[in-house]
């Protein structure tokens, strides 16, 4: 843990975040800047700054749960698919590995890498999303389509 990194100390459970999935190896929590209601960031817990530091054996724990969270997108958030990214150094915000995967549909005006950022009407509307993923992350996996 580096002590002074917020995505650390959220993982260690020192800093309040809207979690949508947790394990051993990994935290998932709602984006407080979302490009669309529903944008999840996902963790490894472990302090990397980018992919490229990431461990391979760490790769397939990490991109299951990215692969669920974007499946949840759809199930949970009726998204039409998925913008999954990741930043390393340039635009990244938090100098921690960090997934982005945000719900997306037919024109919903997302072009290219242009990120128009957006805001939750209010606390509810952000623990609705929340719990929404949660509920479909802890649903028994199905099959690849």
């Amino acid at each position: 843990m580096a002590p002074a990194c917020t995505f650390c100390r959220i993982a260690a459970g020192d800093l309040a975040a809207p979690i949508v999935y947790q394990d051993e190896d990994s935290v998932a929590f709602l984006d407080h800047r979302p490009v669309f209601a529903g944008h999840a960031l996902l963790i490894p817990r472990v302090h990397y700054e980018t992919l490229a530091d990431l461990p391979v054996d760490a790769l397939p724990p990490l991109f299951s749960q990215a692969q669920a969270l974007s499946r949840a997108m759809e199930d949970a958030l009726g998204a039409e698919g998925s913008f999954v990214a990741i930043n390393n150094r340039i635009s990244q915000s938090v100098p921690h590995l960090h997934v982005h995967i945000v719900p997306r549909r037919r024109q919903d005006g997302l072009r290219g890498f242009f990120w128009p950022r957006t805001k939750y009407r209010d606390a509810d509307e952000m623990e609705s999303f929340r719990a929404r993923l949660e509920s479909a992350l802890q649903r028994p996996k199905r099959s690849t389509r």
